[in-house]
C-alpha cells in the first residue's frame, strides 16, 4: 500500500478521539529540554522524476570500486540465493509479527536466526536482532546496569570503534550511566593488561571486550573476561560474528565465558549498500533473560500437539510503558535478519570459517604487499584478524582521494579519531579480495608514495 499523508481533519479527528489536543501531548514523557524545535534547511520535495534521477546518480557513485575498506561495514560476497529469497513477497514485504499467532513463517524465521546466532556465538540464548551494532552495543550496557544493580559505570576501551562509544554514550547517559575509557598500547594497539590497575578502588558494572578491535587486533579475551569477573563485573562481548566462526566465541572466553555478546549483524549477508540498513544482534547467558531487550522467539506447541511459534518475554516498548521497557529502540531489522539466516544456512559452519580463514589469509598478504612500499609500516605488531593499521609518510586524507581517482577505496583514515595514530590507515581485505586485487592496489600505492616523494625532494639543477 503507498504511503498517503494524513490531511489536518483526520489528525485532528484522531486526536480528538483519543483525548488530546496536539500530537505533542502524547509525547509528554519527554522533557522540554529535550525537545529538538523545528528543522531548518530541508529542501522542498522532488518529484518522481527527479528523485528517481538523484538515487540513480548516488547508486552510481557505489558502483565497481575496489573496496579495501573495513572499520565496522565488509566487502564480503554474497550467494545470489540469499537475496533471489528474501526479495519474495512474502518475505520482502512482511515487516515485523505484531500479531504473533497469524506470521508463523516470519517467527520461524526469527527462532532459526536466533538459534543460528546462539550458536555462533556459544551462548544459550539470543533475540531477534536490534537496529545496528552500535546501537546494540548501547542496548547492552543498558542491560549490564539493570543487572549489575550496584553500579552505573561501565568501563569501555578506546579500541571499541570509536562510532559506537559516541552511539553507547549518547543513548545511555540519560539514564546517569557513566563510562570510563581504557587507553590502549602504543604498540599492540590492545587493551594493556598493566592499563586495568588504574580502575582499582571502584565498582563497574560492565567491562566492555572488542573482539577483533578497532584497529582489527585480536585482544587478551581471555585475561579480560576473567579479570572483569574477579572484580565484579558483567563482561561484554563485542564480536565480528564471521569471526567467531574461526575464533573463541564470547561464550567460551575465559573459565565463565562473557556474560552477553552483541555486534554488527552486516558481514552475514547484507551488502555495504551506501551505509545501509545493517541490523544488530544479541546473545546472552539463559540466566539473564529476562532483562535482554527486543523480540524474543519461542518454540512452542498448539492445543493439538503441533509446533509453533510466537513472540516471549516481550518487554519492548510497543507493549510496556516506554520508561519500563528493556528496548530504548524499537525498530529490530526483520528483513536483513531473513537475509543473514538464509546466508548462515546456505555456507554452515564449514563454509563461514572459510570465510573467515579466507579473509584473514589475504589481509597478512595486503599488508606484506604493502609494507614492502617505501614509506609504509605496520602500526602495531600484535596479531590481527582482517584489518591492520599501517603508517604513511603521507597525508592519508590525500593518498585516498589519490586511489579513489583510480576507483580504489584504499581504506579508512585513523586520524579523523585518533590524533596520536595521524597518517594511520585501516585497510582491510575479505575474500572477495583477490591477489590480483592486492597487486593493484600495491602498484597504484608504490607509484602515488613514489610521485610525493619526489614532489617533497624535487632535483636540484647542477651548477
Amino acid at each position: 500500500m503507498p504511503f498517503i499523508p494524513h490531511t489536518d481533519e483526520e489528525l485532528t479527528a484522531m486526536l480528538s478521539a483519543v483525548g488530546v489536543n496536539s500530537l505533542e501531548d502524547l509525547f509528554d514523557e519527554i522533557p522540554p529540554a529535550l525537545h529538538a524545535g523545528k528543522l531548518e534547511g530541508i529542501p522542498s520535495a522532488l518529484s518522481e522524476l527527479e528523485l528517481s534521477r538523484l538515487m540513480r546518480d548516488r547508486a552510481q557513485q557505489d558502483g565497481g570500486a575496489m573496496c579495501f575498506v573495513g572499520a565496522g561495514a565488509y566487502d564480503h560476497h554474497i550467494p545470489a540465493a540469499v537475496w533471489e529469497l528474501v526479495t519474495r513477497g512474502e518475505f520482502y514485504s512482511a515487516y515485523t509479527p505484531y500479531q504473533a499467532e497469524a506470521s508463523q513463517g516470519t517467527l520461524q524465521i526469527g527462532y532459526e536466526f536466533q538459534t543460528m546466532v546462539a550458536s555462533l556465538m556459544g551462548l544459550e540464548v539470543s533475540n531477534a536482532s536490534l537496529y545496528d551494532g552500535a546501537s546494540a552495543l548501547a542496548e547492552a550496557v543498558l542491560m549490564a546496569v539493570r543487572l549489575h544493580r550496584r553500579s552505573r559505570c561501565v568501563v569501555m576501551p578506546s579500541t571499541v570503534h570509536p562510532i559506537y562509544r559516541s552511539v553507547a554514550r549518547t543513548i545511555a547517559q540519560r539514564q546517569s550511566i557513566e563510562f570510563v575509557e581504557l587507553a590502549f598500547d602504543s604498540r599492540g594497539g590492545h587493551i594493556a593488561p598493566e592499563s586495568l590497575s588504574s580502575l582499582d578502588g571502584r565498582s563497574y558494572a560492565a567491562l566492555v571486550v572488542p573482539q577483533p578491535n578497532f584497529f582489527g587486533i585480536l585482544e587478551e579475551v581471555d585475561f579480560l573476561t576473567d579479570w572483569g569477573h574477579a572484580n565484579g563485573m558483567l563482561v561484554i562481548g563485542l564480536v565480528n560474528p564471521l569471526a567467531m566462526a574461526w575464533l573463541t566465541p564470547p561464550g567460551q572466553w575465559g573459565r565463565k565465558g562473557a556474560d552477553i555478546a552483541c555486534g554488527e549483524g552486516q558481514p552475514l549477508g547484507v551488502p555495504l549498500s551506501s551505509g545501509g540498513p545493517y541490523f544488530g544482534f544479541m546473545a546472552s547467558k539463559s540466566a539473564h533473560v529476562r532483562q535482554l531487550p527486543g523480540r524474543i522467539v519461542g518454540r512452542t506447541v498448539d492445543l493439538e500437539g503441533k509446533p509453533g511459534f510466537t513472540l516471549t518475554l516481550q518487554a519492548r516498548e510497543q507493549h510496556i510503558r516506554r520508561a519500563k521497557a528493556t528496548s530504548n529502540i524499537c525498530t529490530n531489522q526483520g528483513l536483513l535478519v531473513t537475509a543473514a539466516t538464509i546466508y548462515l544456512a546456505i555456507l554452515g559452519s564449514e563454509g563461514l570459517s572459510g570465510v573467515a580463514r579466507t579473509s584473514h589469509e589475504n589481509c597478512v598478504a595486503l599488508v606484506q604487499r604493502l609494507t614492502a612500499i617505501a614509506g609504509v609500516e605496520r602500526v602495531f605488531e600484535r596479531p590481527f584478524f582482517h584489518e591492520a593499521v599501517l603508517r604513511l609518510q603521507a597525508p592519508v586524507a590525500e593518498v585516498l582521494r589519490s586511489l579513489a581517482a583510480y576507483n580504489v577505496l584504499g581504506g579508512y583514515d585513523v586520524g579523523r579519531h585518533f590524533p596520536q595514530l595521524a597518517n594511520g590507515l585501516l585497510v582491510c581485505a575479505t575474500e572477495q579480495r583477490t591477489m590480483r586485487d592486492i597487486e593493484s592496489y600495491s602498484e597504484l600505492l608504490t607509484r602515488i608514495m613514489r610521485h610525493r616523494t619526489a614532489a617533497r625532494c624535487p632535483v636540484q639543477p647542477k651548477i
